[in-house]
């Protein structure tokens, strides 16, 4: 099998894979990660409530950009002092960047370990790294960064993953791997990112790794410049369906070299949705039609979406109903509404630009 399988990695690798006691200490390493992410998450609920309690505002307001009246005595008199929680907070504002990366490292050790392949360590390493570098520079506000997360995994996931090592990392390759009872490459990536990652993360993947998404994105309409189609979205289902039947009568009809036809496979199936996607681009004048139309990964991703730890929330008492959030959004979601049941709550991408063109700042 390819290299994901067993692990093809440099002669000076190897024995680093097989040191017994580099490996009894990574799972010392993984157990403490795991602790300190507990510690950090409990650190970080507990601090939202103090603030909450202290400033008088509602718990889950951004709390970079929080206003705080400390009351102080002075000459007998009490004066009020407005203190602004901004960019004074040093590395705490990073704090979510750091549970990232200690999340996927603790996915890579926990593969690694499991699987007795260093190929898995490396992969989420890369992959936690990029999105926890990703999301610091987003924190400093810098506008590449989710442009910077989409190239550096999605071109990652395209060119090595799937050309250059042949692995089908679609859903193709996802049924294959399933079909075969293998948990392997797109299985797990499946399992990751598409499947119990949105539990957390909603469809953040489609936001920040997409590979076809990252040649979208670049596109001219990032804003949508017409009404979206709802009854398209039916195609989705069909793409769905469609994949699933193509790999089930490779199986059924037992056709020979599965794995030669499921790289050529990924080649077709990735130029068919780049030309597809572009020109729905064109005809919608919307970069993201094609995820809203075509897209089978949606059928994984809509369920779990809906009870995301991470989303957009609206602080509706805010909202003066400008409707710029609407506007700008790439996904159509409504989120000047609050509930887990607004319009189009499970598209959303995390891209964070209706927060940025909120003007009294009620999403965050």
């Amino acid at each position: 099998m390819r290299h994901i399988r067993r692990c093809q990695t440099a002669s000076f690798l190897r024995p680093i894979a097989d040191f017994h006691n580099l490996r009894r200490f990574y799972r010392f390493l993984t157990e403490l990660q795991l602790h300190i992410l507990l510690i950090s998450f409990k650190i970080t609920v507990y601090s939202y409530i103090v603030a909450g309690i202290k400033s008088g505002t509602r718990i889950g307001t951004n709390p970079n950009k929080i206003s705080r009246f400390i009351f102080t005595k002075k000459d007998g008199k009490t004066m009020k002092k407005k203190k602004e929680k901004g960019n004074n907070k040093g590395l705490s504002r990073y704090l979510v960047s750091v549970l990232l990366f200690l999340l996927f490292e603790a996915v890579a050790i926990t593969l690694w370990l499991i699987k007795d392949n260093l190929f898995y360590l490396l992969n989420f390493s890369y992959i936690g790294t990029c999105l926890a570098l990703g999301t610091a520079l987003f924190t400093a506000e810098k506008r590449y960064a989710r442009h910077f997360v989409q190239l550096a995994v999605g071109s990652y996931m395209l060119l090595y993953l799937g050309i250059i090592s042949r692995e089908n990392m679609q859903i193709e390759g996802f049924w294959y791997y399933l079909f075969l009872g293998v948990f392997e490459a797109a299985t797990i990536h499946y399992a990751v990112a598409k499947i119990f990652g949105p539990l957390l993360f909603g469809r953040g993947w489609c936001g920040y790794a997409c590979w076809t998404a990252m040649v979208l994105d670049f596109l001219p309409y990032k804003q949508p410049r017409k009404p979206r189609k709802e009854k398209l979205g039916i195609l989705r289902y069909v793409m769905f369906a469609l994949s699933l039947a193509l790999v089930s009568g490779l199986f059924l009809f037992k056709v020979a070299n599965l794995e030669e036809i499921m790289f050529w496979l990924f080649l077709a199936g990735n130029a068919l949705y780049y030309i597809s996607g572009i020109a729905l681009a064109f005809i919608f004048k919307d970069n993201r039609a094609f995820c809203k139309y075509l897209c089978p990964i949606t059928v994984f991703l809509k369920p779990m979406s809906y009870f995301s730890l991470l989303r957009v929330h609206c602080d509706e008492s805010k909202c003066v109903h400008c409707g710029k959030c609407l506007k700008v959004c790439p996904m159509n979601v409504e989120v000047n509404k609050d509930s887990r049941k607004r319009k189009n709550g499970t598209e959303c991408i995390l891209c964070y630009e209706c927060t940025k063109n909120c003007p009294t700042k009620a999403l965050h």
